[in-house]
């Protein structure tokens, strides 16, 4: 197989980094960008190894590969992934695409539509360089749902759509603090676990893949909230997490506790905040609106020497 110069832009959103690949992106056909994302995932996953990956990447790296878009009001299209598959919706990797074009000249500050493999996005770079993204409706699919977690008894937490399916629970489990990130690895991964053997899933099968667990905010005048989020390769979003954010409004909102337009602050881990409102939607969903900021780090082709044995990523133990 000869493979292409391969040209990434990296960038991190409040901690969580999003690698962008800019050239090299393989010939996807036609067809809408889940079916893109589809044929990226069975004809082309050495690409996502090799730009998430060890010996380039790391557990915690999430990819996008910048596509041609399958609708034709949009400025580009955009497929996400991790270190062990591709993702459906990605707003920290949104906010640290659009920071990208930005940096490349492609886009300035306005409202730019991205077409996503579960739909339309649309990113709004201001002034400041901060960029709002109105995301994929969202909803709670259920409130307070027990899962039974060897060591840890019964846990209850909402299912929700944020972009991706979560796992939302709040004031079980290890304090949400950052020296407690072993302890909240090993329980949120023990909930998501627990889930898949109970059959709990979220809508039309899909696998609850993202655990979001909330604790009070380190400072209450920075922010509203505090979460940690295990990410589908086992690693935790070093960011609020935006799709878990959109998830956490849907269930406020459904709750009666978030009203729209009004502004919730979600913290992450590290104490970085997104901020989040909600407008309704007439058939009971909620559109987000999650508002972060993206730095450039770096730039970089990579090599694919033959003789390599990880020139395509040392593939995950998961």
């Amino acid at each position: 197989m000869s493979v292409p110069r391969v040209r990434v832009i990296d960038s991190h959103t409040e901690g969580e980094p999003t690698r962008v690949v800019v050239e090299g992106v393989p010939d996807l056909g036609g067809g809408t960008m889940r079916e893109k994302a589809t044929r990226f995932s069975a004809e082309h996953d050495w690409l996502r190894s090799a730009v998430c990956n060890e010996p380039r990447g790391h557990d915690a790296m999430v990819g996008a590969l910048l596509c041609e878009p399958a609708e034709p009001d949009c400025c580009c299209g955009v497929i996400f992934f991790n270190n062990v598959s591709t993702l459906n919706m990605c707003i920290h990797g949104t906010v640290g695409l659009a920071a990208t074009l930005v940096h490349m000249g492609r886009i300035g500050v306005g409202d730019h539509r991205i077409d996503t493999p579960v739909g339309v996005v649309v990113a709004s770079v201001h002034e400041d360089l901060s960029v709002t993204v109105a995301n994929v409706p969202s909803y709670r699919k259920a409130a307070d749902v027990p899962v039974e977690v060897p060591g840890w008894g019964v846990v209850r937490g909402d299912i929700a759509w944020g972009g991706n399916w979560f796992f939302l629970i709040d004031g079980q489990g290890p304090a949400v603090e950052f020296a407690n990130l072993d302890a909240l690895t090993n329980f949120t991964w023990s909930v998501r676990r627990a889930l898949e053997l109970g059959g709990i899933t979220g809508d039309h099968g899909m696998v609850i893949d993202h655990i979001e667990s909330f604790g009070p905010p380190t400072d209450p005048v920075t922010s509203d909230s505090r979460n940690f989020v295990l990410c589908p390769g086992k690693a935790y979003d070093r960011s609020p997490c935006g799709t878990g954010t959109s998830a956490k409004l849907a269930c406020l909102h459904a709750a009666g506790k978030l009203q729209p337009g009004v502004i919730w602050r979600q913290a992450g881990i590290l104490d970085t905040v997104f901020t989040g409102t909600v407008e309704e939607l007439s058939d009971g969903k909620v559109l987000p609106r999650v508002t972060g900021r993206a730095w450039i780090t770096g730039e970089s082709v990579y090599h694919f020497d033959p003789a390599d044995p990880f020139r395509n990523g040392i593939p995950s133990s998961l």
